[in-house]
């Protein structure tokens, strides 16, 4: 029942998780006085792609090259992308450990393993970015 209930939670935590940031409903209030709903889908992901092809560029002018801007960019993106990915890891581990675990050793060792091995790989994700810059920076003096 623990199990059941424990798997419960965390998947209705996932998809509060998931309806919170992908909410594209905006409300306003037109001039009569009455809220209208107006869905601002469209214009945010035109808005946002501008704004990635923009810093895309930024990226290559900065570098100075467009290979290095986009190796650059990419391992931003990955830097950003990680940290979500590290706290559902860490989640999906903890359940290994405690739930599973605590009837089969295998399954606590596990998990051990897998928090392990995925706060290594989030700490890749973090410094990769930094040692990029610092390589390419010292690499063309």
């Amino acid at each position: 029942m623990k199990k059941a209930l424990t798997i419960f939670f965390v998947v209705l935590f996932l998809a509060n998780l998931a309806i919170n940031i992908f909410a594209t409903n905006v409300y306003a209030e037109s001039d009569n006085g009455i809220i209208d709903e107006v869905t601002s889908a469209n214009g945010n992901l035109l808005k946002l792609k501008a704004d990635q092809a923009k810093s895309l560029e930024d990226y290559k002018q900065k570098y100075g090259s467009d290979s290095y801007g986009l190796t650059a960019y990419i391992l931003h993106v990955v830097q950003v992308y990680s940290i979500p990915f590290c706290f559902l890891g860490i989640i999906i581990s903890v359940i290994y450990k405690v739930v599973l675990g605590s009837r089969h050793l295998e399954n606590a060792e596990k998990g051990l393993g897998m928090i392990v091995a995925i706060v290594t790989l989030t700490i890749i994700c973090q410094v990769l970015p930094l040692v990029f810059a610092l390589v390419v920076k010292i690499g063309r003096e």
